[in-house]
């Protein structure tokens, strides 16, 4: 039995971005997997003429006979799938050399962490590398608002899946994983990679650009499910987040925008001239006007001072608590 699975669906891919998706799964550097590619176009036979020009016993190629859809076809190879691990693959990414051993060394080392991903970039064309969180509760943090692994460079523990009875929910594609991964939080712990081990590949055909509207929509579902199953990392989530509230013209041209995180706001004009600001450190709050400092308010348990310009006295308030 193979020690790891890689997952791949396949449907309508280029023919050149398969390839490479294959070539870079074929050069890991950690050799003991299983590769499972399910196509799931029945009226396209051009990925079954391109599996045939491999002779490596390790991919073994499946075809639907009639389309299942992501989610389906997911669960699919979940079921087909006999190693430990399963490392997730689309079909026209690009895997690392070294990020099969790495998540397999960490998942070894680490029986609590049921889901590893990585840090990635993105291809063609210079695209900065987003910051990500790294442990398990940031990155539980982050899940209460968006999808804080890249889906295809993770690598999960099948029995979290399988003691679980978690899928992927097509109610919820084209943000299955997402929601995937918001159904474990309460089962096991995660993990990201601080190097880069994976590379997103950005074209016309993504499902973020085809499916944006739908992708917002099922997101809108998951945080439903995700903030009823987790109010208290919800609550912690809302109390750390930086808050936004625009008000646009024309559905889409930023008018006034309101800031908030924690004890500080901000209200911007058109997104930049800034109107008002109020930001509290050590019990003083200090307020500007069009980014320039008006007064700060200075307060303890008994005694709160208002400065103009933080250097003229104009207001005072005392507090005395005596016993008769």
């Amino acid at each position: 039995m193979p020690k790891v699975s890689v997952l791949m669906p396949v449907y309508k891919t280029n023919p050149q971005h398969l390839r490479e998706a294959i070539d870079s799964i074929l050069s890991q550097t950690f050799k003991d997997f299983e590769f499972l590619i399910l196509d799931d176009c029945p009226t396209d036979h051009s990925v079954e003429e391109i599996i045939k020009t491999y002779s490596d016993p390790r991919i073994k190629y499946l075809r639907n006979d009639k389309n299942m859809g992501i989610s389906g076809a997911r669960n699919k190879l979940i079921d087909l799938s006999s190693g430990e691990y399963l490392a997730v693959m689309d079909h026209d990414d690009i895997s690392l050399e070294n990020r099969f051993i790495r998540e397999v060394e960490y998942l070894d080392k680490h029986r609590d962490v049921g889901v590893v991903s990585v840090r990635f970039t993105q291809f063609p064309g210079n695209y900065k590398v987003n910051p990500i969180p790294y442990s398990d509760h940031q990155i539980k943090l982050a899940l209460m608002r968006t999808c804080a692994m890249i889906h295809p460079g993770a690598m999960i523990r099948k029995s979290v899946l399988i003691d679980n009875n978690i899928r992927y929910e097509a109610e919820f594609s084209p943000s299955e994983d997402y929601a995937m991964f918001c159904r474990l939080i309460r089962y096991t712990n995660f993990y990201n990679f601080p190097e880069i081990l994976f590379k997103y590949r950005r074209h016309h055909t993504n499902t973020s650009k085809l499916q944006a509207k739908e992708m917002v929509d099922s997101s809108h579902r998951i945080h439903a499910f995700v903030k009823r199953e987790n109010p208290e990392l919800f609550q912690e989530f809302l109390n750390k987040a930086t808050h936004t509230n625009r008000f646009c013209l024309f559905d889409g041209i930023p008018l006034l925008t309101y800031v908030m995180h924690k004890e500080d706001t901000k209200a911007l004009l058109f997104d930049f001239i800034p109107l008002f600001s109020t930001k509290t450190n050590d019990r003083i709050t200090k307020v500007s006007i069009l980014g320039l400092p008006l007064f700060a308010v200075h307060a303890n348990e008994y005694k709160t001072r208002v400065l103009l310009f933080n250097l003229i006295p104009v207001l005072c308030y005392k507090k005395q608590i005596k016993l008769r």
